[in-house]
């Protein structure tokens, strides 16, 4: 900065720069450059007397100077990543399959729709023993309605309709901005990481952690937790295919289980795509009627 050259702040008597006696300088900002304001007047012996510039101000234009231009949010990173993994009302073909130790395999096919934030059908479709049965979710609650039982029957979120390391919370999934909130953010090369924390306590897992792909925002891994800090299953997300409808995402899902040594789960992802439906689709009374939805 040449134009301060050989300027003399004057002080009388000598203090600490901006207490009550001294003069301090005004921080102004010209070109990306941190400057001072115009002198005051012109002192003796050819040096200025500056403005006086209270410490607040000076501390307030250097916090600016050092602010990034805009700060990551998790809560809104979290968002992006439920949309990128499907829209918020759908419907939804997949396959799910449980591998044992020894290699035996048994398989799922389900045909699913969700509405909004809280409401979601899973109907079963093969084998063909499991043909018929439907699951419903609202926020919450669940039920599983077996033809030819009666009434549909109160599940729980970490009971398994399908046996194997997926649970009914895997398996009828709501948006995790939904059920989770972030506690915490770090930005890592190519990913982000969330902590998050369960909304209620009647949420499957108390706390995931989180890996993001940074450019497509969609998870890489997520660790899920119990209260007391037991990792109860790692989930992988594979194999990113386009959908249509600018719908990118993993196509495959893998889990295994620390308390199920040997057992795996993956579940293959075939058809997602947007559609709407009535309210009247996602109660009791329907649930019987599920397989008209297709």
């Amino acid at each position: 900065m040449g134009t301060f050259t050989n300027l003399t702040l004057r002080l009388n008597p000598p203090s600490p720069p901006f207490d009550n006696e001294g003069f301090g300088c005004l921080p102004i900002f010209d070109k990306g450059l941190l400057g001072c304001s115009p002198p005051l007047k012109k002192g003796g012996q050819g040096g200025f007397v500056f403005r006086r510039a209270p410490i607040r101000i000076a501390l307030l234009a250097l916090t600016l100077l050092a602010a990034p231009a805009h700060a990551l949010d998790g809560d809104d990173i979290l968002r992006q990543v439920d949309r990128k993994l499907n829209p918020e009302s759908y419907e939804m073909y997949r396959k799910l399959i449980n591998i044992e130790p020894d290699g035996r395999k048994k398989e799922f096919v389900m045909f699913s729709v969700k509405k909004g934030r809280d409401k979601m059908i899973a109907l079963f479709l093969d084998p063909p023993s499991e043909k018929g049965r439907a699951t419903l979710r609202l926020g919450d609650n669940m039920w599983l309605y077996i033809p030819g039982v009666g009434k549909p029957l109160r599940i729980t979120s970490l009971q398994s309709v399908v046996g194997g390391v997926f649970n009914n919370a895997d398996i009828l999934g709501l948006d995790y901005s939904v059920e989770y909130r972030v506690e915490k953010l770090e930005q890592k090369p190519g990913e982000y990481r969330l902590d998050l924390k369960a909304r209620t306590a009647a949420v499957a897992y108390d706390r995931l952690k989180m890996r993001v792909d940074a450019q497509a925002l969609v998870p890489v891994e997520i660790e899920a937790y119990a209260a007391s800090g037991l990792l109860i299953k790692t989930l992988r997300f594979k194999d990113i295919k386009d959908f249509g409808d600018g719908l990118r995402r993993p196509a495959t899902m893998e889990t295994d289980s620390p308390l199920y040594k040997g057992y795996k789960s993956v579940m293959l992802y075939a058809k997602i795509k947007a559609r709407s439906f009535p309210d009247e689709v996602f109660t009791l009374d329907y649930l019987p009627r599920a397989g008209e939805l297709r």
